[in-house]
């Protein structure tokens, strides 16, 4: 031990002296820090400051360990002294430790400038676990130091290590993500990165920053940067040279392939899983999402039905962190990106409460069509692009939608943030069953077992409410209608329902019940769900069962579109087709093709129920349900015919206006009370400090003029600022 102890000491006692030392470990450094900081906006978004803060320590690492070590070892042999101490009672191994520790050391302090300096001007937040951060960055220079080392070994004069060391440093460099993002780089040339050391090592810090990692969670790039290490060393020892004399075989260089070949296998993991690719993606996304912005001089409507006439709203690290009344004067001190909404509304994302991502809205002329694995992804980014924010998905495929729930909120698909109950509770025969019948026989059973429900027992019930409890839906959906003349389907047994209320309640999810007569509504009060969804469209209901619904605190949704498309479908009038929104996020081939099969008629609605006179008492229920102070919620059942995943929470607040609804009742529907239905009022539904960065801004007073709310001119998501431009490009880009 005493020789490596001595050998340490002295080389940080030369360490010391060296000036150059200093100024490329820390002047050098600070240097970058300072320039890619102003030209990155990064004391505007302390996420692009924590980009900036990572890509400076991987220059210095990689610094350190291709010029710090193995140019150094080089140069020390080529002038002869590491001849000196060839004589001396030491080996080669304490030279190497000496040699990572002295430059362990000397990095150190780098990596406490730079995140002060970050922490400070930008207000960048440190990392959670700042020890693992450090620790891990300690262990990156480590690795790449015995890398170098590997490279001073088997090269057997400067201007080969030259050579060698720009192949590996330059694409580590440009190619890792650290200098360029890898999104701006073609897909080919990002599986090409996925083979090189660094980038493991600037996403590692990147998730530690960005995602809260740890060690524990990076433990791929961990153990690679590991192996890295033991083998370089290992090596190094074996292949260590007092004197230039000493010439090595060509065929040694080949151990810098076997030192990486850790990433090699890495890498071939990755494009096999693409598990980096969508990291990669997802951190992205975070470093946008902490822009620092303020919205100057807007009518804000903050939600709860409050209006501040002229106000302003700061948004930093994804959040909401100040509300104005009224706008500040002054906005330099705030260090923010300054969006002026002069004669605009702010308000918070809008939110869809029934809509059905497994039905398109329309008809398809291919039925290869309704397959499409992409649609339902399409239809979030529609709903986002048109300023609905959020969705919930009253009775779909189950694994589908848990997957995509997923993507959205992890980042790595930008879309409205999906809420889903999962599969349909109804009876054999029920309402929900009859869409299997226009499929194959061959395809029916599996439709069925994933889109609906049909316990036969209370006791089944409970065991189906719990397994998708444990396998996280955010609310459960039964149906209690069984249909009219023309349309008649199996009720489900009230004892079953009752049993999915009672589960539903234990399990602490929202239930949501789906309506048809005021026989089905007032089992649904019976019981205590939730949320009444359709009312009824055949009887009104009394002034009495409202006074109930409000007792009972149960949200009342009417779903006017649902009413209003059935009527037009009967008619065989398309004029939903041609709102300018629709015709933005809608696939032309789903346009096209419904105008021609429905509007001649094809595929009608039945005229056995008069459609026109079931928008009437929808509207009567709607005007009464607000009479009796009950909360009102807005859905739309979109994917139904006619109602397009997209603008529809738009349309649906505009019928609630036409029906005599005030537009600040309608617009607390779609915000404030159905995010608290949703049982997520603290994150979203508001515009108050400390809730989710997730708004839109609009043309003009929406309270004057509801169709205001169509003229979406800004989205903000978790806040990022949505490119909508981009929205229906990212499957194409994958």
């Amino acid at each position: 031990m005493k020789p490596y102890l001595a050998q340490i000491r002295s080389n940080l006692r030369l360490m010391a002296r060296d000036r150059t030392v200093l100024f490329f470990n820390l002047f050098f450094p600070l240097m970058f820090f300072a320039i890619f900081a102003v030209s990155f906006g990064g004391s505007k978004n302390p996420g692009g400051m924590a980009q900036v803060v990572n890509m400076v320590l991987v220059l210095g690492v990689l610094g350190s360990g291709f010029f710090g070590a193995g140019m150094r070892a080089v140069q020390d042999r080529e002038t002869n002294i590491l001849r000196r101490f060839k004589v001396a009672p030491i080996g080669p191994a304490p030279i190497i430790v000496a040699a990572m520790v002295a430059g362990l050391v000397s990095f150190i302090p780098t990596v406490v400038v730079v995140l002060t300096a970050g922490h400070i001007w930008a207000r960048m937040p440190l990392p959670e676990r700042l020890v693992d951060f450090v620790l891990f960055v300690c262990l990156g220079l480590l690795a790449f130091r015995a890398v170098g080392m590997i490279v001073a070994a088997v090269v057997n004069s400067a201007q080969e290590a030259q050579i060698i060391t720009q192949i590996l440093y330059l694409p580590m460099l440009f190619l890792s993500g650290a200098t360029f993002p890898l999104q701006f780089f073609p897909h080919w040339l990002q599986i090409f990165a996925q083979f090189i050391p660094a980038t493991y090592l600037f996403q590692g810090m990147q998730s530690m920053f960005l995602s809260r990692g740890s060690l524990v969670s990076n433990w791929l790039p961990v153990t690679g940067l590991l192996v890295t290490l033991f083998v370089s060393l290992f090596i190094g020892v074996k292949l260590f040279r007092w004197e230039k004399e000493e010439k090595v075989a060509r065929s040694a260089k080949l151990w810098i392939l076997g030192v990486l070949a850790p990433f090699v296998l890495m890498g071939l993991y990755q494009v096999k899983s693409d598990k980096n690719l969508r990291q990669d993606k997802i951190l992205a996304r975070n470093v946008r999402r902490n822009e620092t912005v303020l919205f100057q001089n807007a009518r804000i409507f903050v939600g709860d039905g409050r209006v501040i006439v002229n106000g302003a709203v700061l948004i930093r690290g994804g959040k909401i962190a100040q509300v104005f009344d009224p706008a500040p004067a002054e906005t330099k001190s705030f260090n923010a990106t300054v969006v002026d909404a002069s004669g605009k509304t702010l308000l918070p994302g809008l939110i869809d409460m029934h809509v059905r991502l497994n039905m398109p809205g329309g008809v398809y002329r291919n039925v290869s069509d309704y397959a499409k694995k992409d649609a339902w992804r399409r239809e979030l980014a529609a709903y986002l692009y048109s300023g609905v924010t959020a969705v919930r998905d009253a009775g779909d495929g189950l694994d589908r939608s848990l997957q995509l729930k997923r993507s959205v909120s992890s980042g790595e698909y930008l879309g409205a943030q999906l809420f889903t109950c999962g599969p349909a509770f109804t009876a054999e025969g029920g309402h929900g069953t009859e869409y299997a019948n226009v499929l194959p026989q061959s395809m029916r059973q599996t439709f069925l077992s994933d889109t609906v429900r049909t316990p036969k027992s209370p006791e089944e019930a409970r065991a189906q409410v719990d397994d998708l409890k444990n396998k996280g839906v955010n609310c459960i959906k039964a149906v209690l209608e069984a249909g009219t003349a023309g349309a008649l389907f199996n009720r489900m047994d009230t004892q079953v329902y009752d049993a999915i209320a009672q589960q539903a309640k234990a399990d602490g999810l929202p239930l949501a019940t789906h309506t048809g007569d005021l026989r089905d509504v007032q089992d649904a009060i019976a019981a205590g769900t939730t949320t009444i969804e359709h009312g009824s469209v055949r009887d009104v209901i009394p002034a009495a069962m409202f006074e109930q619904i409000h007792r009972k605190d149960i949200a009342y949704d009417p779903m006017l579109s649902d009413a209003e498309a059935a009527r037009d479908v009967q008619r065989h009038q398309m004029k939903l087709l041609d709102r300018s929104l629709v015709q933005q996020v809608a696939p032309k081939s789903l346009l096209d093709s419904t105008r021609a099969i429905l509007g001649n008629g094809a595929a009608g609605q039945s005229n056995a129920v008069d459609f026109s006179r079931a928008l009437e008492i929808a509207q009567t229920n709607l005007l009464a349900a607000w009479k009796a102070g009950d909360t009102l919620i807005a859905g739309s059942d979109a994917g139904r015919l006619l109602v397009i995943h997209g603008p529809t929470v738009q349309r649906e607040l505009e019928l609630w206006v036409q029906a005599g609804i005030p537009a600040g009742i309608a617009l607390r529907a779609a915000t404030f009370n159905a995010a608290s239905v949703l049982g997520a009022g603290a994150h979203i539904g508001s515009i108050q400090a400390g809730r989710d960065a997730t708004l839109i801004m609009v043309e003009g007073n929406p309270l004057e003029d509801i169709s205001n709310l169509e003229r979406v001119t800004f989205v903000m998501f978790h806040g990022e600022h949505v490119d909508r431009s981009e929205l229906f490009s990212q499957d194409a880009n994958d």
